[in-house]
């Protein structure tokens, strides 16, 4: 009799290691830029943001306008590089972009409007901010309230020379300013996770609460039995401001 041979059944993988083998699949042109260049754009901006789904800190964008005679070879969705790489990149997209900005939006402004209308507000700021000004903007996957031509480009840090180089600055300057803040709230290991939602961070907030800079509206944040912790800096603000209001004795 013929012997049945058993597969071994494929490891279920998760959403975000899936999307990041799409990602590696993919490559990473001028073909957008070339496209609005024929359409008679001159100034193409690419636009993105990091650190949308951080529980911590702010949610930081970036706008560059590529030297069209200046190739920087390498670039590609910044979650694809590693960090010695990616502070390399940005350091060449500074000194050789015609124009670029970054714009930040903090937890508090994210927890009053949400955090995909900040992201929405950081990356109109950074491309606002662009001098000389941009005339045509390619965004990753969202669009923005503007006068200016864009295109919303789904993976467009994966596909977009442009919207790479956006999201290298992006990322490497959002990285700077939560490892500063790593000395401040050492519980969190901010350095390592860079207010994402490891183990380490998870746990760190089920024993310690969170920090006055972690986005109060994300579930993970909320969701533990500790209070938040506040800094000492801001009760001393308090009490004097209460002092302050306080009617001098007669």
């Amino acid at each position: 009799m013929p012997v049945k041979l058993k597969l071994a059944p494929e490891k279920a993988i998760s959403a975000s290691a899936a999307k990041l083998r799409l990602l590696k699949r993919l490559r990473c042109t001028l073909k957008f830029e070339k496209a609005a260049w024929q359409s008679g754009a001159r100034l193409i901006a690419g636009v993105d943001e990091v650190g949308r789904g951080s529980l911590f800190g702010p949610v930081v964008a970036a706008a560059v306008i590529l030297d069209p005679g200046y190739r920087i070879r390498g670039l590609r969705d910044s979650k694809l590089l590693l960090p010695e790489r990616r502070e390399a990149l940005a350091e060449r997209i500074r000194e050789h972009a015609v124009a670029w900005a970054i714009a930040a939006v903090d937890a508090a402004r994210i927890d009053q409007i949400n955090i995909y209308q900040a992201s929405r507000v950081a990356m109109q700021q950074a491309a606002m901010s662009l001098a000389p000004a941009a005339d045509h903007l390619l965004i990753d996957a969202m669009r923005l309230d503007c006068d200016l031509t864009q295109q919303a480009i789904i993976h467009g840090d994966a596909l977009s020379a442009s919207i790479a180089a956006a999201s290298i600055l992006a990322k490497v300057e959002r990285d700077r300013m939560v490892r500063e803040w790593d000395p401040v709230f050492p519980v969190y290991g901010l350095a390592s996770n860079k207010g994402y939602s490891t183990p380490h961070h998870v746990a760190a907030l089920r024993q310690h609460g969170p920090s006055p800079l972690h986005r109060q509206s994300f579930a993970p944040v909320w969701n533990n039995p500790v209070p938040q912790e506040v800094l000492a800096f801001m009760l001393d603000e308090a009490a004097r401001s209460v002092e302050e209001s306080e009617p001098s004795a007669v």
